[in-house]
């Protein structure tokens, strides 16, 4: 009798799920409900109205690109700033109730700022601001981790390598990105050709739903939870924390910082290092920053300068690399470095927990991934577009390795075997606004190197988010799949499908939506 009842209370929750995941949202959003609803339900002082004295306070403090902290962007209705589960969940259930969505903030690194605001000015949306979800918690004896959405990279090193300093993370270069961004869209860094992205070591995951429910891995199933490991984040739900892999890492790790200029044979080099970079043992990275008339060769080895030397003298004894330039440290003092130069070695490693960011500047990026190595002619027109002054650089990121290994339908990240780097452009300039000649200068230098990176499509990384590759279109309150294509094949290739279908099962109203979230396979 027990068992029968037991079964029967699981088919109504399970009905009643549906019912209100299934429920479309009320046509025109009701701010003051929603606002009253958030009252009762969260403690005041999570809570930041428009009218709160601390707002713009609590609204800069992940901003990390002022083009989008203007006069003209547009405000959330509020900031939820949660402290456990049951807030979201919370959070969740009013904005639906009252046809309010939430955008969800963890880093703040978002590059078109869909994290907290909204290009459309007539949105009423509030922000769910995860900063204060950010522990770690490391367990020494399994080598694993849990690590809330609203930490950032810098945090995650540091607590892991506290507590055990031969153990380490694969993730990006920056350590004010948030952890709840990184690994939403895959997570590439300087370890993935030993380790592979972030994602490919994630073993669970919590996560509020859209019906508000709290769900581990057995609870989501394993389509939403293939789907959140690099499906782009704010598409499926509130991932809170992620239960991580760590991985192996000596007690001293090699670095160098070797720069060329074009009379010093940059392109020479660089021409090459396309070839040499991604085929290289898989504990040595080398990423290239080409600025000015210069490139820069930077690399992080997992092992001693004298193997290395010995290494990059069999394999690549074009850079002219030797002892001299060997920087020796631990893996956490490398992480501690500036992402763009090794000119900050022994900065004190309590860098990594600092959470500022300057908003003097503004930027844009793109992406490109590139197939076939680029030609030694096709470099000198390349360099030709830096011979004038201003801010602006190129990285490319070598792939090879464990990348190769691993099949493009494996996570949602599809750029796998084949692609020998990828390119981040950026380009950054003073003081807010949404255009200035910068951003000019690189929608003239991205249409130029189109004909050198993949093609059919031109692939690009979602955590190098570009509105410009294109919008969702909401028909009906729904983002469409086919408005959708244009922009998710090139983050995602075929895998685009398989996400619109994920969403559709989990959130075919479409409460999460942004402007370059999944849209339902309906």
């Amino acid at each position: 009798m027990m068992a029968m009842l037991k079964r029967l209370l699981s088919l109504l929750l399970s009905c009643f799920s549906w019912y209100l995941i299934s429920l479309p949202s009320p046509p025109y959003p009701d701010p003051a409900e929603f606002i009253q609803c958030l009252r009762e339900k969260i403690p005041s002082e999570l809570v930041y109205e428009q009218s709160s004295s601390n707002f713009t306070d609590v609204l800069a403090s992940s901003i990390k690109n002022p083009r989008f902290f203007t006069n003209a962007t547009a405000r959330p209705l509020c900031i939820v700033t949660p402290t456990d589960a049951r807030h979201v969940q919370a959070a969740v259930l009013c904005g639906r109730r009252h046809g309010v969505r939430l955008r969800v903030r963890s880093g703040g690194h978002d590059y078109e700022g869909l994290s907290y605001r909204s290009p459309r000015p007539d949105e009423v949306f509030g922000v769910l601001d995860l900063a204060s979800l950010r522990s770690v918690s490391v367990n020494r004896s399994e080598s694993t981790a849990w690590v809330d959405s609203g930490a950032t990279l810098g945090e995650l090193y540091y607590a892991i390598a506290r507590n055990n300093s031969r153990v380490a993370f694969p993730a990006g270069e920056c350590p004010t990105v948030g952890v709840g961004g990184q690994f939403s869209g895959g997570g590439i860094g300087m370890m993935m050709r030993k380790y592979g992205l972030s994602i490919d070591n994630v073993l669970d995951a919590r996560m509020v739903n859209a019906n508000g429910d709290l769900l581990d891995r057995d609870g989501m199933g394993e389509d939403l939870f293939w789907a959140i490991r690099g499906g782009g984040g704010e598409s499926f739900g509130v991932v809170l924390s992620w239960k991580i892999q760590l991985v192996q890492v000596p007690p001293t790790v090699t670095v160098f910082s070797i720069g060329k200029t074009l009379d010093q044979g940059a392109i020479d080099i660089l021409t090459r290092w396309q070839v040499v970079g991604p085929s290289l043992p898989d504990d040595l990275a080398i990423r290239v920053k080409v600025q000015g008339q210069e490139a820069l060769f930077l690399a992080v080895y997992l092992g001693t300068c004298s193997s290395l030397v010995a290494t990059m003298g069999r394999r690549f004894p074009e850079l002219g690399m030797t002892s001299a330039d060997c920087r020796s440290m631990t893996w956490l003092e490398s992480a501690a470095l500036s992402f763009t130069t090794l000119a900050n070695i022994g900065t004190p490693e309590e860098v990594l927990l600092n959470r500022t960011s300057s908003l003097n500047f503004s930027n844009k990026g793109k992406s490109d991934y590139v197939r076939r190595p680029i030609s030694k002619a096709a470099w000198n027109d390349i360099f030709s577009w830096f011979n004038t002054s201003g801010s602006r650089y190129i990285m490319l990121e070598p792939h090879g390795g464990f990348m190769d290994r691993v099949p493009a339908d494996a996570t949602p990240y599809p750029h796998r075997n084949g692609v020998l780097y990828i390119i981040q452009y950026l380009v950054f300039w003073q003081g807010g606004g949404g255009t200035a000649p910068p951003a000019a200068w690189l929608d003239d230098f991205y249409d130029f190197m189109g004909q050198h990176v993949s093609t059919n499509p031109r692939r690009a990384y979602v955590n190098f988010r570009d509105l410009d590759i294109g919008q969702n279109v909401v028909v009906d309150d729904v983002s469409t799949f086919d408005g959708g294509e244009v922009w998710g094949e090139r983050y995602f290739m075929s895998n685009y499908r398989r996400l619109a279908t994920v969403k559709a099962a989990v959130d075919p109203t479409d409460y999460f939506r942004n402007e370059q979230s999944i849209p339902p396979l309906l």
